[in-house]
């Protein structure tokens, strides 16, 4: 549903995995899902079929799952409407405009006995699962700090879109809509959070939503996290590093990990230990792919959604503190 630049990544996922099949497509202008569903033929040159609105979508091909690759305003709308027609659900981030809205997605696929699924492909690839269990067996010691920063560069063409840079249409700005990556690994990575102070700004951009946000976040097990998201940095980097009793862990990409961008740094006196936190031998990059592949496996198998697919709300939870936090002229915010 929807096939714009994203889609294309769901649909590469779709043709990888060997009990996968894209059955159907639609988006709101047909020329462009008639154009998208030529591009995806199967392995008899096949096309998909094309559909005017998900309606007749649902109606016509019952689905087994539906990817929702469309702009956040109509996550539930959609969302509800294929738990409705029987359909598991593959959203794209952010679930949705608000934390109301995606308690609703929630409660739906709980109704339907159906499950929902949040696209946050930080998660994947064999580095993150290492370091995540590294951090949460002890081996690396006790997390002491976090800096995570999601700095990249979004020109007034990005923002020209007609959704974009509108609190209703796209539900908050770059921490939303970039940040909101990074806050998922570090989630991932480290697990609840326990307090927020957040503020927001508007540096540069020409848009009703921040172009820039800052927050102090600490975590349940004690760590206290630096956060800095914004769309006017020309020099990009997506970063993630994490301070341990014993080592330094580092990830520095842009849109997607492997080996070659995590380093574990041992702290002095600890150096001996370094080997036993070597990455596997057999590498897998962050990407839809993996995560969609777990997640259709799972559903096949009748499985709680993998680790890398689960807990949909925590991230955008963390992005809401901020900016529930900055509204409130950076009071600290806890769980509700």
């Amino acid at each position: 549903v929807g096939t714009g630049a994203v889609a294309h990544l769901h649909a590469r996922a779709v043709a990888a995995h060997p009990r996968a099949e894209l059955v159907a497509v639609t988006n709101q202008t047909r020329s462009k899902a008639d154009e998208f569903a030529a591009q995806w033929t199967d392995a008899e040159g096949v096309a998909p079929a094309v559909y005017d609105t998900l309606d007749e979508l649902l109606q016509a091909e019952r689905p087994d799952v539906v990817l929702i690759c469309t702009p956040p305003g109509v996550h539930r709308e959609q969302t509800v409407a294929a738990f409705a027609a029987g359909a598991h659900v593959v959203v794209e981030k952010p679930p949705a405009p608000s934390l109301d809205e995606l308690d609703e997605m929630r409660a739906a696929a709980a109704a339907a006995g159906r499950r929902l699924a949040v696209v946050f492909q930080q998660r994947t690839g064999t580095a993150a699962a290492h370091v995540r269990h590294l951090l949460q067996s002890g081996a690396l010691g006790r997390p002491l700090l976090a800096v995570c920063q999601t700095l990249w560069y979004r020109d007034e063409e990005y923002f020209a879109v007609p959704w974009r840079g509108k609190w209703e249409t796209e539900g908050g700005g770059t921490t939303l809509g970039h940040g909101i990556h990074q806050l998922d690994l570090l989630g991932f990575l480290l697990g609840d959070w326990s307090s927020v102070q957040g503020r927001l700004w508007r540096l540069d951009r020409e848009t009703q939503t921040e172009d820039a946000s800052t927050a102090t976040i600490t975590f349940a097990g004690g760590v206290v996290a630096q956060v800095v998201t914004s769309a006017v940095s020309p020099r990009q980097t997506s970063s993630i590093r994490i301070d341990t009793q014993k080592a330094t862990v580092t990830v520095d990409h842009l849109y997607g990990h492997g080996h070659e961008n995590w380093l574990i740094t041992p702290a002095p006196g600890f150096e001996s230990g370094a080997d036993a936190w070597a990455f596997p031998s057999v590498e897998e990059r962050s990407d839809h792919a993996p995560l969609l592949r777990d997640v259709f496996d799972a559903l096949l198998g009748g499985h709680e959604l993998p680790p890398t697919a689960d807990e949909p709300a925590r991230s955008f939870e963390l992005v809401a503190a901020i900016y529930a936090s900055a509204a409130a002229d950076g009071a600290l915010v806890t769980p509700a």
